[in-house]
Formats: structure tokens, C-alpha cells, sequence
């Protein structure tokens, strides 16, 4: 009867994990990049950094793709709001530097 190299597999098995691990980075660094773009309007249009039903949307969404794909909703959802927590932190950041900078600009407008 053969053995089965262990060492072999847990490389195999370690490799895609970290070849997934590289593309969830990636795909969390897209995601930043595309909801500071929406904080960027928001600032600009002094929109509220967070919108409650647009989160329960997408936590109810979310719960449903988990249940699809066999995970845990409740781990799925601590999840998505901690990166959500992430994403409303940069948007009041992006207001906030949006906010300087248009006192900045009246203020320079009004001495000129």
C-alpha cells in the first residue's frame, strides 16, 4: 500500500492558500480604491459618510451569497463590518481633507 507524501500535499494545499490569500489582498485594495472614489463624491456633495440602507442591503445580500456558497452568515458578516468600518473611516477622512481644503480655498478667494 503507498503512503502518501504529507509534506507534498501540505505544500500543494499551503501554495493555493497562499495564492489565495495574495488575490483576497488584491481584491480588498480594489475595493478600497473603488469605495474611496465613492467617498471622494460624497465628500463633494457633503453626503453622510455612512448609509444605513445601502449596508443592510448589501449585509442581507451578503448573508444571502454566504448561505450559497456553505459559509457561516454570522462570520460573513463580522467580516464585511469590519472592512465596512474601514470604508466609512476613509470616507469621513476624505470629507474631512475635502472640508480643509475648501476652507483653504475661500479663505484664499477671500484675500485675493
Amino acid at each position: 500500500m503507498d503512503t502518501p507524501d504529507i509534506g507534498t500535499q501540505l505544500s500543494t494545499f499551503r501554495q493555493t492558500i497562499d495564492n489565495i490569500d495574495a488575490a483576497l489582498i488584491h481584491m480588498l485594495a480594489e475595493r478600497f480604491r473603488c469605495t474611496d472614489q465613492v467617498g471622494v463624491l460624497k465628500a463633494k456633495y457633503q453626503l453622510p459618510a455612512v448609509d444605513k440602507d445601502r449596508e443592510r442591503r448589501q449585509y442581507e445580500r451578503l448573508t444571502r451569497l454566504a448561505q450559497e456558497a456553505n459559509l457561516d452568515p454570522s462570520f460573513v458578516e463580522k467580516l464585511m463590518e469590519f472592512v465596512i468600518s474601514e470604508v466609512v473611516q476613509r470616507h469621513r477622512q476624505i470629507a474631512a481633507i475635502e472640508q480643509a481644503a475648501s476652507t483653504d480655498q475661500a479663505q484664499a478667494t477671500q484675500y485675493t
